[in-house]
């Protein structure tokens, strides 16, 4: 059963560590590919800038490739996407792969608040020798709780690479007809 974090009745366009949240319990990697990342900069008359909860402000907002809203980047983790990229300048952060986590106990004013991060190196992709590895363990198995107990013990990035889902799946096939 889904359960409702409170802060979901707080309706945010932008990426929040509850949408984190529901991804983490979905089982689903918190790795993305940053499309651009647009700066909405406000001037001396008061233009410009981005409403973000409820607030005229100044930021860096990324966009995704994948379907999940956009993040603010704050001071943090636009200097993450500096050294992931090399560069200082929003423009050339476009079609990073980055990671992210949620970070507890972070100052905010008075407050102690949990926030988004972005990993400092960039997401591993599994490699060929990954996938050999895993194909290699899957066919030993003889039974479905060996096949249970390894796919339980696989990271999320594992459980959702489309290669290791196909080996795991054939195994239960095979295991299904003897």
């Amino acid at each position: 059963m889904s359960k409702t974090h409170y802060r979901k009745v707080f309706k945010s366009d932008h990426l929040s560590t509850y949408d984190l949240e529901d991804f983490i319990e979905e089982g689903v990697t918190l790795e993305f590919t940053i499309t651009h990342v647009k700066s909405y900069v406000i001037d001396e008359k008061g233009n410009g800038g981005i409403k973000v909860a409820g607030k005229n402000i100044s930021a860096n907002i990324a966009y995704f490739k994948e379907p999940i809203k956009p993040m603010v980047l704050n001071a943090t983790n636009s200097d993450t996407m500096r050294k992931l990229t090399g560069s200082s300048f929003v423009e050339d952060w476009a079609n990073t792969k980055v990671e992210l986590y949620i970070l507890q106990k972070i100052k905010f004013g008075k407050q102690t608040v949990e926030g988004i991060r972005i990993k400092e190196e960039p997401p591993k992709a599994l490699t060929e020798q990954d996938i050999k590895l895993i194909k290699g363990k899957v066919a030993t198995f003889v039974s479905n709780q060996q096949l249970n107990e390894f796919y339980n013990s696989l990271s999320s990035k594992e459980k959702t690479n489309p290669e290791v889902i196909k080996i795991l799946k054939d195994k239960q096939l095979d295991l299904k007809q003897q």
